[in-house]
């Protein structure tokens, strides 16, 4: 899954980009509020973490204005401030969750995971395609009784796959949820993660679609 961390405290969008990338997702980080809507607006990721003290822009008229054109990305409101009023404004402005800092990490990672879980129509954090199941909120996966142990950049590839299990998936669009915009290298790394993943789940597991992309058979 791809976010976006619009957020202009640098060492704070450091550490939480750090920590989310170790946890397979894709981050891109801007600190101005002007250049978050325009990279919010392109509806190329999956989450939004938003700071509302922002320079350009505040997090609730980017917030608002998103939500005016017509995008449903989930957006996590990050603040420094607290009160009840400043938590409905947000919510009232189309945010669809809250956290005051500091906050703890582990929190914000589960809301994040709540959220894509919602959007994706599932209460559950486990994903499942045949016999196999994958777990997004413990990291782990099942083939059957058998765990497949996978890197991060493993799983967030094979999530895009399960997430649509039965279609194909061009590898742009793995590219575009996996990898983030500060990537330039080859993008037939995605092959390499495909070949991985058919090492380890089996080699019939993940079908190439000639001149389209890959699609998950069924295990």
């Amino acid at each position: 899954m791809r976010l976006l961390i619009v957020e202009d405290e640098k060492r704070l969008a450091t550490s939480l980009a750090r920590g989310l990338t170790a946890e397979g997702f894709a981050v891109d980080v801007v600190h101005d509020g002007l250049e978050g809507l325009h990279l919010a607006g392109q509806g190329l990721h999956d989450l939004v973490i938003l700071d509302i003290m922002l320079p350009g822009m505040n997090g609730y008229r980017i917030c608002a204005a998103l939500r005016a054109a017509g995008h449903e990305t989930p957006i996590l409101m990050l603040t420094a401030k607290d009160g009840e009023y400043d938590e409905a404004e947000g919510l009232d402005t189309g945010a669809d969750d809250y956290l005051t800092k500091p906050f703890s990490y582990v929190v914000l990672v589960a809301r994040i995971r709540a959220l894509l879980r919602r959007r994706a129509g599932s209460a559950s954090p486990v994903l499942t395609a045949g016999t196999l199941r994958m777990d997004t909120a413990a990291r782990r996966v099942h083939r059957g009784e058998e765990e497949v142990a996978l890197t991060a950049k493993e799983f967030a590839v094979l999530e895009q796959l399960v997430l649509r299990a039965g279609e194909v998936v061009s590898k742009a669009d793995i590219l575009e949820h996996v990898w983030d915009f500060a990537y330039d290298g080859d993008p037939n790394i995605v092959e390499v993660y495909i070949s991985t993943l058919r090492r380890k789940l089996g080699a019939t597991a993940i079908r190439t679609v000639r001149g389209a992309g890959y699609r998950l058979e069924a295990l």
